[in-house]
């Protein structure tokens, strides 16, 4: 349950009304589903490495210790910036979809609650954090599901106009819509706009790689978590895609003006395919729901993104690539000083107070959207190096506790499709009429500042790449061997977990 709330957010239940006028139904649904086979493959690799050494901080200090170390220092700052502006974008978020209800939020007070929450939630270890991402994945669960049954009971008829539209939005105006040209070349380019979005919506394999470090019995556990992604990425990504294509045509006038406004990209409820499709419905209770949920959805999303930031950051100082004193951990495991550079991110937030400086905060989380595809591209450059580590040193990887399919071609065959991803994310921006300074730097800076950073580092402290044959493939494993076989601990199922959480029996009842 936990590690739905890192992978779900505003993008499946607001931004991906975007992806569906760019693209028309038919793109969206082939999109997500592509994507979701291209991080599929980035999960695989992920779920062998981190099985085997479920270590703090997980492919960040990978990097370091079988690729590089000045990789490790670059693909580090790379995710930690990404995590830590994400706070404050995920908060002014929060703060547009309360205005559904009123215009008079008062912006500074939402901030500084989110800010506290967050704080108090995140320095008390791990096992808070869980606690609390429990309840609120579980929230986007029922969010999912009403979604899911809202379209399926309306496209046969169970709405307020008795409409039984079924596919109709397939057929007119049609799956496939045209973007920046016309013809088959403008729905192609439709297509990648939704590839794009689906880049941005889909992701899970880095929230559960870096709580591998403070997972109770990591081997097992993980294991069970890596193997959800699959299902996950068929029932709530491929079925989020699907369902926003049922409910609303690609050319609904509604949702286009709240586009043409910004509305998708700062996250206000109103822009939600979802919620339009209520409204144009008729239904007059489900948009106020929908929205609630969408409030928890957006904080745990926040949350999320503070604790994968503070375990960064403390990794980076693990490894020499961040001052030292940030290594300090209270007694119950919370990286102290880590977390307090963290949670001055969140502070960027008050910026929203003032309508212009809002747009700074979407600024800088647009400059960061390129770090996602480029950490995933590393984590399979990862595990390449990892591989013919194995072999040059003789390890047989039949007796490792997780074996990935079809290795080492998954982990090339995922390079590939993310380096696609990347490259013609902004390719826009170069066709006659469409040029954009800050477009085109909100597109690639990040591409531009991530060579510098491993290269910068590699002269300032002379590293070498790792040699096959030098890769540290003990490192941690004796402490963590010793721990795997203590006592095992009692597991719970995920369909229990939603039981519990609806009130049916109770936590003793359902441990296996």
């Amino acid at each position: 349950m936990v590690t739905i709330g890192g992978s779900i957010g505003t993008a499946l239940f607001v931004s991906i009304g975007s992806g569906l006028t760019q693209g028309g139904p038919g793109s969206l649904f082939i999109a997500f589903i592509l994507y979701s086979c291209f991080l599929g493959l980035v999960n695989n690799c992920m779920a062998e490495m981190s099985i085997f050494m479920p270590v703090s901080g997980s492919f960040v200090r990978m990097g370091s210790k079988w690729v590089d170390e000045a990789f490790g220092f670059m693909l580090g700052w790379n995710f930690f910036l990404y995590e830590a502006i994400l706070i404050p974008w995920e908060i002014s978020a929060l703060n547009l979809v309360l205005t559904f209800w009123s215009d008079n939020i008062p912006l500074a007070a939402v901030c500084a609650g989110c800010i506290f929450l967050y704080g108090i939630i995140n320095l008390f270890a791990v096992k808070w954090y869980g606690e609390s991402e429990f309840w609120l994945s579980g929230g986007k669960v029922v969010l999912i599901a009403m979604i899911f049954s809202f379209t399926f009971i309306t496209m046969v008829g169970g709405n307020p106009k008795h409409d039984a539209y079924g596919f109709r939005y397939w057929r007119e105006p049609g799956a496939f819509a045209e973007y920046v040209t016309t013809g088959t070349l403008g729905r192609f380019e439709g297509f990648l706009a939704a590839l794009w979005k689906a880049a941005f919506t889909i992701v899970g394999p880095e929230y559960i790689a870096m709580m591998s470090g403070e997972a109770s019995h990591p081997r097992k556990n993980l294991k069970r978590a890596f193997k959800t992604i699959y299902w996950r990425f068929g029932v709530f990504f491929i079925g989020g895609a699907l369902a926003c294509g049922i409910v609303l045509p690609y050319n609904d006038k509604k949702l286009i003006a709240i586009l043409s406004s910004g509305g998708s990209e700062t996250g206000t409820a109103a822009s939600s395919p979802y919620v339009i499709a209520m409204q144009n419905l008729g239904v007059g209770v489900l948009p106020h729901i929908t929205n609630a949920l969408l409030v928890t959805s957006i904080f745990s999303a926040g949350n999320s993104y503070v604790y994968c930031a503070c375990r960064t950051l403390y990794s980076l100082s693990l490894d020499g690539h961040a001052p030292r004193f940030l290594r300090k951990c209270t007694k119950s495991g919370v990286p102290i000083y880590c977390f307090c550079v963290t949670m001055v991110f969140p502070f960027l937030s008050f910026l929203a107070v003032g309508s212009s400086s809002a747009q700074v905060i979407t600024w800088l989380a647009n400059l960061t959207e390129a770090s996602q595809i480029i950490d995933y591209i590393c984590m399979c450059t990862i595990y390449i190096f990892f591989y013919r580590a194995l072999k040059v040193q003789g390890i047989d990887r039949s007796t490792l506790p997780y074996v990935g399919w079809y290795q080492p071609y998954c982990a090339w065959a995922g390079l590939a499709a993310m380096i696609f991803t990347v490259g013609c994310y902004g390719y826009t921006t170069f066709l006659p009429g469409w040029w954009d300074t800050g477009t085109f730097f909100s597109y690639y800076t990040m591409v531009f500042i991530c060579p510098i950073l491993y290269v910068g580092w590699k002269v300032l402290k002379n590293t070498k790449v790792v040699k096959p044959g030098e890769a540290d493939l003990v490192w941690e494993r004796p402490i963590i061997d010793a721990y795997e076989a203590s006592v095992a601990e009692k597991h719970i199922s995920f369909w229990a977990e939603v039981k519990i959480m609806m009130g049916f029996g109770k936590m003793e009842e359902h441990l296996e």
